[in-house]
């Protein structure tokens, strides 16, 4: 057994696993379909927050990549690989677009090495690291990525695990401050809000049974990443209304796209 297998818990459910099971994808097990149902049972629409958020992350690096220019990609919190990864979109785009990861859940790890494959003319590489390790994941990054140059900060969900508000707000401004003026931040976040009260119950679900922790934010909250970076339009909200498409419905996940 490789130190990644040894890390993999599979008594307790786990988000990245959960959130890979109501995506379709197929690297859960037992304990996390049960819970994923019984989440589901609480709030049925929640299945349709991952894909949305899914499609949100799509939708954010084939923007940058075709429109503002974008080569460089730092996606932290990556998850389970499914279809369309930061990589696949933005070198689907710009073949010579670099990619770098960073997750801390071995599952994940143990996935990206096999599957997250990049273009012979790009480059794609995988850190294992904690979002709060800000120095160690730049220094890191910064051998594949030109920090120097624009960069897109993915954070996907992620932020999420950091309850502390002011530590999360410090996290992702640390992580801006050392980019290059005309980087992205790219960030989606499961808020509370009054119109969607079983999203409440099954966020008090998870905490209780499942790992890691989540903190949800008011909408506000999440604007509040993006203070000092240009918006762009239609600004901070439901990932399923940030350039659709097509009409699709709100879900209790809010993300915008701001540019330094």
């Amino acid at each position: 057994m490789t130190d990644i297998e040894s890390r993999i818990d599979t008594s307790r459910p786990h988000t990245a696993r959960i959130w890979n099971y109501w995506t379709g994808g197929k690297d859960n097990y037992p304990v996390d379909r049960e819970a994923g149902d019984r989440i589901r049972a609480l709030h049925p629409g929640i299945g349709d927050y991952a894909k949305a958020d899914r499609l949100f992350l799509g939708r954010a690096v084939r923007h940058l990549a075709e429109q503002v220019g974008i080569r460089q990609f730092l996606d932290i919190g990556t998850g389970l690989p499914s279809a369309d990864n930061t990589h696949e979109v933005a070198q689907r785009v710009a073949p010579d677009a670099r990619v770098v990861y960073v997750d801390n859940d071995p599952l994940v790890l143990a996935h990206a090495r096999a599957l997250l494959v990049g273009t012979p003319e790009g480059r794609t590489d995988y850190l294992d690291a904690d979002l709060r390790d800000v120095d160690a994941i730049l220094a890191a990054a910064g051998k594949t990525l030109d920090l120097s140059q624009p960069v897109a900060l993915m954070l996907l969900g992620v932020v999420i695990f950091v309850e502390d508000d002011e530590e999360s707000y410090a996290i992702v401004r640390r992580l801006m401050d050392a980019l290059a003026p005309g980087s992205h931040l790219v960030l989606s976040h499961t808020v509370t809000h009054p119109d969607m009260p079983d999203v409440d119950a099954a966020v008090a679900f998870w905490n209780e049974h499942g790992t890691p922790k989540l903190t949800q934010r008011t909408p506000a909250g999440v604007a509040r990443y993006f203070d000092g970076l240009e918006l762009l339009d239609p600004g901070v909200v439901s990932c399923s209304a940030w350039r659709p498409e097509r009409p699709t419905p709100d879900v209790a996940m809010y993300a915008g796209v701001g540019r330094k």
